[in-house]
């Protein structure tokens, strides 16, 4: 047992979603959203990169030593796995650990709408799955995976850095890649994928022109493509996708864009008031003729407007959604305002609204 692992079980017991192990200060769990320090003695540098080197593959302490950050995978049976990303900063070595829960959560408990399976079933088209860092991307596209998996009888790829979820083959086949270890880059692992019969491409994330672009060719020549964007809500994901391209080509994207655009899946985390836990607030675009009309035209913004209107194909805007969770009094009105977009509908909620109202 390597002896970092001690942390990992203190993280398993206390419920916490991420461990920070920083020279120069005692370690830190993240619980419910808010840091925590651990009663344990400030970690030297050359004590705790005894034990981050104890379980790096000797591989990624080598790019780690070259670059000076590195990610991979970590897993302990029987416990869960974690996504490890090591760093260098001011006083040495730190790293962060994000546990990946072993089973992977269904749809029906994470509470997802049930537009989430229609996702799952689709032959063919582009699903984006997006929010800030840590507000519950994987787990939610791993649900819709997972979902597929039980239900079709097809070839699934992800391409991850690193692996996070890992899903048994059941219905389909599933096969898992890690950027570094099994391929070169998320646009290497797509040039090949196109090679490899899939019917479902999951792209951890789609981070620049050529990931995109390919992703998009992938999605219009009949398959069915699942990614994540770091965008708040559904027109500023779709903007973001154009934006990546050159002004030249933006008109020709869009076009594509409109065809191939099947639904994106916008979320925030909140911190529940009315028990231990969080929960997620979800924007749910899905791509109807309506829709691919203002993408190609070019007016996003009366996208918001046509998801209030089509609430029947099980679309939802993420103020109605965060509404929702105000009215059931699962999330404090401070929260529900300062992740709102249009934050004037908050307002009467707050005890002391801000200085602007």
């Amino acid at each position: 047992m390597a002896k970092i692992d001690a942390f990992f079980k203190l993280m398993n017991d206390q419920g916490a979603s991420d461990l920070h192990l920083v020279s120069g200060s005692q370690p830190i769990l993240r619980v419910r959203g808010e840091m925590e320090r651990v009663e344990y003695k400030v970690l030297e540098n050359d004590e705790l990169k005894g034990m981050l080197y104890e379980i790096a593959p000797e591989d990624k302490v080598k790019i780690f030593e070259e670059t000076g950050d590195v990610d991979f995978g970590y897993e302990i049976p029987g416990l869960a796995r974690y996504r490890a990303n090591f760093f260098l900063q001011k006083y040495g070595v730190a790293a962060v650990f994000r546990q990946i829960p072993s089973n992977v959560l269904s749809v029906e408990q994470l509470g997802l709408p049930d537009v989430c399976k229609k996702f799952a079933m689709l032959n063919k088209g582009l699903v984006l799955v997006t929010g800030p860092t840590g507000s519950g991307k994987s787990t939610t596209l791993a649900a819709i995976i997972d979902y597929a998996n039980k239900m079709r009888k097809d070839h699934i790829i992800t391409v991850e850095d690193p692996i996070e979820f890992v899903h048994k083959s059941q219905g389909c086949i599933v096969n898992h890649r890690e950027l570094g270890t099994h391929t070169r880059s998320f646009a290497a692992a797509l040039r090949g994928a196109l090679r490899e019969d899939p019917d479902i491409i999951l792209v951890g994330e789609m981070r620049d022109l050529e990931t995109i672009s390919l992703a998009l060719e992938a999605a219009s020549t009949g398959h069915l493509v699942f990614g994540t964007l770091h965008t708040t809500n559904a027109p500023k994901t779709v903007d973001r996708v154009v934006d990546v391209f050159p002004a030249n080509q933006q008109a020709q994207i869009r076009t594509t864009l409109s065809e191939s655009l099947k639904g994106v899946i916008a979320q925030n985390l909140f911190k529940r008031i009315d028990k231990k836990g969080r929960c997620a607030a979800l924007e749910i675009l899905v791509c109807t003729y309506a829709v691919g009309a203002l993408i190609r035209e070019a007016k996003t913004h009366q996208i918001p407007s046509t998801m209030q209107t089509g609430k029947k194909y099980g679309m939802q805007t993420l103020d109605d959604a965060i509404m929702e969770l105000l009215m059931k009094k699962w999330i404090s009105p401070e929260d529900a305002y300062d992740k709102a977009i249009d934050k004037q509908k908050f307002v009467q909620f707050l005890k002391t609204p801000p200085p602007e109202f």
